[in-house]
């Protein structure tokens, strides 16, 4: 994770933000805080962000529906905040796009090692070494795994979160293969970004939105039923 990342800090309660803003800047993040969604938008208008923590529970728009304008304008990771009983909550934000999910009460360090994972799977880390075969065609389809980047037959860049990203490249290095939700997990390397039952399902639903003519019946990505999932495509890697 670069020194200086720039986190945004969305949390009615004073306490929180005070708390984390003087927790993250001994440790040299540049931190900005925000106490609802109207001064959220505000700094996203001003200034570059590099991740945005955002409370379930908000004055005036909900943590949910921010997280969904958002996600609808930029992909900014987003590490949501929310009461551990809450699991309709951290279903209906991932499905939102929300990167992560911590539980309140929670430890700085862990949300810390949070953010650090997350901006290390979306390549916000120290450079890497480039290694071979980073491209991948499927269907029409181009994905830099270098760039981090996935592009649609008519040439048109589709913006995929950190999550989806990392799904999507497990599926196309596995092509044709049938794989369980655990092995997809696995196979990520954990970079999901979730541990709950339904995290691929909701993954999976997300990239048919994105990439499929009909996500009803898809084409690229098949459900197998009492097996998984299968990624059906031929795929060449250069």
């Amino acid at each position: 994770m670069k020194s200086d990342a720039h986190i945004l800090i969305v949390d009615d309660d004073k306490g929180i933000r005070d708390l984390l803003q003087e927790f993250f800047q001994k440790r040299g993040l540049h931190t900005t805080v925000a106490a609802d969604g109207i001064e959220m938008e505000a700094v996203l208008r001003r200034t570059p962000v590099d991740l945005i923590i955002l409370d379930v529970m908000l004055p005036g728009k909900s943590g949910l529906e921010l997280c969904r304008e958002i996600r609808a304008n930029y992909t900014t990771p987003i590490i949501m905040l929310t009461a551990v009983t809450e699991t309709t909550d951290r279903v209906v934000g991932l499905e939102m796009g929300a990167d992560d999910y911590v539980p309140k009460p929670f430890d700085p360090r862990e949300l810390l090692a949070r953010i650090r994972a997350v901006l290390r799977r979306n390549g916000s880390a120290e450079p890497r070494r480039p290694t071979a075969r980073q491209i991948y065609r499927f269907a029409g389809w181009t994905m830099d795994c270098a760039r981090r980047r996935l592009t649609a037959p008519d040439d048109v860049r589709v913006e995929l979160t950190m999550a989806e990203f990392n799904l999507l490249q497990t599926f196309v290095k596995s092509a044709q293969r049938v794989l369980t939700r655990e092995q997809l997990i696995e196979l990520s390397g954990g970079d999901t970004g979730y541990s709950f039952d339904r995290s691929v399902d909701i993954l999976v639903s997300r990239l048919r939105r994105k990439m499929e003519d009909d996500p009803k019946t898809p084409k690229l990505i098949l459900t197998v039923r009492s097996g998984g999932y299968q990624f059906l495509p031929e795929t060449t890697s250069e």
